[in-house]
């Protein structure tokens, strides 16, 4: 019997096929072999008959990120991407829940003598272009992110590396350098092969050691592909595919998130987690994790040079109720940089409890003062206005930057919020237009209070946006950083914190909360407070995903 549509049939048979040879065609490459990103080809692995986690064979996680994504380039663009959300690369030292250092891809450490440590590699580690990853390899990408990025090369302190034989390292430093093991925790120091760069040393793609290996980076559409390494040499790995796609909005994310678009996100809007949460198939969980919440004040500028204006500030936040009607509990009101849950931290530092007489004794006594009634404290015909910066990416920073101008403006200052790109916000830091800066910051991407009390504190510290310089600070700090033994180490630091805390260059506002959003299916994860924002792990997988 004949069908009387046959060339219509005929016709779409022609269609699908041509449809089948477009995607299936070869990507086009650039003069350096890489591909070409336009294009969007994914790259595969493994045969299509490779096992799956029991409860169904779609087996692709996509992620709604909280950056766009802008490089993955793991030394100079965006090692913590890389290495913690895409899992691609993988470092030298791990971190336990404690914040201790523990075994990643070196199996132990020693200090040999002040300036000298030694460094075992594991055996049984290959790259995602199937070589083994040796001293060679781990040398190579040291001295090539010393080479390349300052701010890790200030805290490395390196002189010299010296490959002892294929699986043992030698690390020389310019000076005693104790926290050098946490430092190779950091994700922009995580080991990547040669092959990742051309002749000319200009990045192809990463080639890491993780349980995903780079499959494709589209750079219209910013979304990045991984795809499963079987040859992890950390065991199985539980997705085939994890697709990261940047949605800085967190309204966007919690959309993407209840429509379908994505499995797994992180920081929606606070005051939609328990919404979220309840709806049929999602789970919403909360974790605190090593972040601070920290309002920056640009010290160049009257009034904020002076003590007592900062202190005022300081005493008219009102951290409890932020923590509770703003951030809706995920953080908690906030004393010093690091969570008293951290063996190091300044436990006798209590969070600055709202005041609005001390706020008024102190402003009063540096001069500001209401002259005409209208609110607002002035001084010398100049009235107390300050502006403050932020951005979106993270929930939480727009509404506390509305929160804290109402309660300054009832201690007399007059605030003005801006919600920016992060471009914009690094233009007027960068040219010191600004006054007030709110932001969250990671404090332990180096498990050890070097690294913050030297960054934020030290006069030429690399995040000491402020300006701060006290030389009693830069003395206690580099005592510090020479003293081997651990509780007296910790002493000294905890000197600085109490000093910081009086001065309030930097007022920390909240300890940081995430909300980690996925769907039901989505299996195995676990969160890692150890991480910068979040950590996905080799145990995922999806189950039953429709």
């Amino acid at each position: 019997m004949k069908c009387k549509n046959s060339p219509l049939i005929i016709l779409l048979i022609i269609m699908l096929t041509c449809a089948v040879l477009t995607t299936s065609g070869c990507s086009s490459k650039d003069e350096n072999g890489t591909r070409d990103a336009v294009s969007g080809m994914e790259v595969t692995s493994g045969s299509d008959n490779a096992s799956q986690p029991e409860g169904g064979s779609d087996n692709t996680l996509v992620l709604g990120e909280m950056w766009d994504i802008e490089s993955i380039d793991p030394i100079n663009g965006d090692g913590t991407l890389i290495c913690e959300k895409a899992a691609i690369t993988e470092t030298l030292v791990g971190a336990n829940e404690d914040f201790s250092l523990k075994p990643e891809l070196a199996t132990s450490w020693e200090q040999l003598d002040e300036n000298t440590w030694e460094f075992k590699l594991r055996n049984n580690v290959t790259f995602h272009d199937g070589s083994k990853m040796t001293a060679k390899e781990v040398k190579f990408t040291l001295e090539k992110v010393i080479s390349e990025n300052s701010k890790v090369a200030s805290m490395l302190k390196m002189d010299s590396i010296e490959v002892v034989d294929d699986y043992t390292l030698k690390i020389k430093t310019k000076e005693i350098n104790p926290i050098l093991p946490g430092v190779l925790h950091y994700p922009d120091t995580a080991i990547i092969c040669p092959s990742s760069y051309n002749e000319k040393g200009e990045l192809v793609k990463p080639v890491g050691t993780g349980p995903y290996k780079f499959g494709s980076f589209d750079e219209q559409t910013r979304i990045l592909t991984v795809v499963k390494n079987e040859n992890w040499w950390g065991g199985k790995v539980g997705l085939d595919k994890l697709i990261l796609k940047g949605i800085p909005d967190p309204n966007t994310r919690a959309m993407a998130i209840e429509n379908g678009e994505v499995d797994f996100t992180v920081d929606v809007p606070y005051s939609e987690t328990d919404r979220i949460d309840a709806i049929d198939g999602i789970n919403v969980e909360k974790y605190k994790t090593p972040r601070v919440y920290k309002l920056d004040l640009n010290l160049k500028h009257e009034p904020l040079e002076d003590v007592k204006v900062r202190q005022a500030i300081s005493y008219a936040i009102n951290r409890s109720d932020i923590a509770e009607n703003v951030l809706y509990n995920v953080g908690e009101a906030a004393a010093g940089p690091f969570l008293p849950t951290m063996v190091w931290a300044n436990k006798s530092l209590k969070p600055y409890s709202q005041d609005l007489k001390k706020a008024d004794e102190l402003l009063t006594a540096a001069g500001w003062v209401d002259t005409d009634g209208d609110g607002i404290r002035d001084k010398d015909g100049k009235p107390l206005k300050l502006n403050l910066m932020t951005y979106a990416a993270r929930p939480g920073l727009p509404p506390m930057a509305e929160a804290m101008a109402a309660q300054l403006r009832e201690a007399g200052i007059g605030i003005e919020t801006e919600v920016m790109e992060m471009g914009s916000i690094d233009d007027r830091r960068e040219k010191g237009d600004w006054d007030l800066y709110l932001a969250a910051y990671n404090i332990a991407m180096v498990p050890d209070p070097e690294y913050i009390l030297t960054n934020w504190y030290m006069t030429n510290g690399t995040d000491n946006g402020p300006g701060y310089s006290n030389p009693k600070v830069d003395s206690l700090i580099n005592e510090a950083r020479k003293i081997k033994d651990l509780n007296e180490r910790y002493k000294k630091f905890n000197e600085v914190e109490a000093i910081v805390y009086d001065e309030q260059p930097m007022i920390i506002v909240a300890y940081y909360g995430c909300a980690i959003v996925k769907k039901d299916y989505v299996k195995g994860y676990v969160f890692d407070p150890t991480a910068h924002d979040y950590r996905i792990n080799a145990g995922m997988y999806l189950e039953n995903k429709s």
